[in-house]
């Protein structure tokens, strides 16, 4: 099996190209979407012990929790040692449930993929990336968001460039839905039959 690694900046079309990957039959972990899950079920109370009055009925509540770690380095490292190890299970019993399935390529969507070590768990690391001005205007056309917002997200980052530079594959979706498509269809063709670790 297959373990391809899908990251990128903020703004850079990460989630498209998932749907894509998704859309041709390739079974994707979604890193962000499992902590939602935990933050709705088993990480409340560990948070709630760690962070006190940052969750209600059983469930997170993400603007509290935000506000007491955004801007503290000590506080961010204690969720991560909360939530990494329950990400990291989801993430196995969905590699154990994909090998026993016998799926030949898997795809973990990870946002800080190369921040934070994980590309050492893949075979092929693929960036999704696109012009700066095009980053720039999808971020700062979402609810909430504004420059400032956007330079702090940038900040914890890698560099695009950088990203770049690391990657196996790129996807470039400053053009159509059509052109990322057909790029991620072109990755999953040149990927195809290679192996992996779980072969």
């Amino acid at each position: 099996m297959f373990v391809l690694g899908l990251t990128g900046s903020i703004g850079m079309g990460k989630s498209t190209a998932a749907r894509f990957f998704s859309e041709a039959g390739v079974a994707v972990h979604d890193a962000d979407s499992a902590v939602h899950r935990l933050y709705q079920g088993e990480a409340a109370a560990l948070i709630e012990a760690a962070f006190p009055g940052t969750t209600a009925d059983g469930k997170v509540d993400r603007i509290k929790l935000a506000a007491r770690v955004l801007d503290d380095a000590a506080a961010m490292r204690r969720l991560e040692a909360v939530i990494h190890p329950l990400v990291g299970e989801s993430e196995k019993k969905f590699l154990a449930k994909a090998a026993e399935r016998g799926d030949r390529i898997v795809v973990l969507d990870i946002p800080l993929l190369l921040e934070t070590g994980a590309e050492q768990r893949v075979d092929a690391v693929v960036v999704v990336s696109a012009n700066p001005q095009v980053q720039r205007a999808r971020v700062l056309g979402r609810p909430g968001m504004n420059e400032a917002k956007l330079d702090a997200v940038l900040a914890k980052q890698l560099p695009d460039s950088e990203k770049r530079r690391r990657a196996h594959f790129v996807v470039d979706t400053s053009g159509s839905h059509d052109s990322t498509r057909a790029q991620v269809h072109g990755i999953l063709r040149a990927v195809a039959g290679l192996p992996g670790r779980f072969a």
